[in-house]
Order: C-alpha cells, then sequence, then structure tokens
C-alpha cells in the first residue's frame, strides 16, 4: 500500500472528522491533514475511538497547496461525474481501478475529500492529478464522509493480503489422475466414470485449491485407494 495522506476540506460536522479518524486507523493510514474544519472537539474523539491518536497527530493547514505537500500524486473523489470527456476534470476512475494501479506506487500519495455539502469546486479538482469515484445509485449517489473514506482505503488496503499460493497445473493433473485411480478402485461404474471425472476437474476449477488444500486432498485420495487395495486386492 502506498504512503497514503487523507486530506479532508473545509469538513463542516467534528463527528465526520472522528469517524474518518477511526477508519483511518482500520486501516494502517496515520496522516490527516485538515483545511479550515470546524471545531475538533469530544464529539470527535467520541467518534474516533480508538483511532484517536490520528486526531491527535492531525495537521490543521489554511490552503490546498500547504495541504498537498510533499505528495507525488493527488487524488480528488467526487460522487458527481461526467458521462464523457468534455469535463476532463470529472473523467473519472472507478475506485477498484484507482487502487490496482497504485497498489506498487512508493511515493506520498494524497486522497483529497471534499465538504459534506458541495464537494470539491472546480479548481480544487484541477488540481488533482485523478479524480477517484466510488460507483453508487445514481438516484443517491453521495456517500457519507466517513464512509467514502472507509471504501477508498479499504480498497487500497485489500492488496496488503497476499493469498495462499494455489495449486499449479501438475500437481492439479496429478490430483485428477488420483482421483480417476480411486473412481477405478471402488469399482464406480464404467458409464458414469467420465462425467463424474469432469465434474471434479470442473468443480476444482471453480474452488482454485491451494498447495495446502491440493497436498490434503491428495493425501485423503491416496490413503483412500491403498486401504481399498489392501481389502480389496
Amino acid at each position: 500500500m502506498p504512503d497514503v495522506r487523507v486530506v479532508l476540506v473545509e469538513p463542516k460536522i467534528e463527528g465526520n472528522i472522528g469517524a474518518v479518524a477511526r477508519i483511518m486507523a482500520n486501516f494502517d493510514v496515520n496522516e490527516l491533514y485538515l483545511i479550515h474544519p470546524c471545531e475538533v472537539g469530544d464529539i470527535a474523539y467520541r467518534r474516533a475511538k480508538h483511532g484517536a491518536f490520528v486526531l491527535d497527530n492531525a495537521k490543521v493547514v489554511e490552503s490546498f497547496d500547504d495541504a498537498l505537500s510533499e505528495c507525488f500524486f493527488v487524488a480528488g473523489t467526487s460522487g458527481i461525474i461526467t458521462k464523457g470527456d468534455r469535463n476532463y476534470a470529472r473523467v473519472p476512475i472507478p475506485v477498484h481501478s484507482f487502487a490496482e494501479r497504485l497498489r506498487d506506487y512508493t511515493e506520498k500519495v494524497a486522497v483529497v475529500f471534499g465538504r459534506e455539502d458541495v464537494g470539491l469546486f472546480q479548481d480544487e479538482l484541477v488540481r488533482c492529478d485523478a479524480l477517484v469515484h466510488i460507483p453508487s445509485s445514481e438516484k443517491y449517489p453521495i456517500l457519507n464522509l466517513s464512509h467514502a473514506v472507509g471504501v477508498v482505503l479499504y480498497e487500497m488496503f485489500k492488496f496488503e493480503i497476499k493469498p495462499p499460493m494455489p495449486a499449479d497445473n501438475e500437481e492439479k493433473e496429478r490430483m485428477f489422475k488420483f482421483f480417476d485411480d480411486l473412481l477405478e478402485a471402488i469399482a464406480y461404474p464404467k458409464v458414469r466414470r467420465k462425467c463424474t471425472s469432469t465434474m471434479f476437474r470442473k468443480m476444482m476449477g471453480r474452488a482454485i485449491p491451494t498447495k495446502y488444500e491440493y497436498n490434503t486432498i491428495m493425501g485423503v485420495i491416496g490413503d483412500a485407494v491403498k486401504e481399498i487395495k489392501r481389502i480389496r486386492p
């Protein structure tokens, strides 16, 4: 995950600021910049819960320039987008695509969230390198501020979770051979053997077994075949 700075532009509700701090802590993002915020008091700290340290270290700044200092990539966010490319400042990148593009980015990234009522102004959007959009209902596209922050940070954070290594093709083919051996060992009807073997192959293809799961299945099938052959030599 890149080094992320969350920037809130003129937030008006201190409870939202506290909720943003909480969700930032959930995703290991600690750097919060506030441009002309409302007062940050007890309500914000109650909403922040164990993310209170984010509020303690938040920077209150006077301008967009101050908030974006030392950031090499700036992403604005908006619930309002433009279909087509005429208003270039509002041509969006879906949030999942944005996160995918920046998964190996090593420089500091600012993600900018606008005012609760009117969002980011046009001149602020022009300053951003990209506009990130969370797909939502056309009837009610505007998310709560902290919810929007949570979705964006989740999409970026999820690449930190490394999936287990799947079984490779050679291992899977060996497993299918073991399964065929099992069908033969139990004298499974020959007229149904091909269909059942194909069903097992398709089922395993959908499941995408990991190497650990592959080894477990191979052990069970292998032991079963050996036991059957011992009982029925």
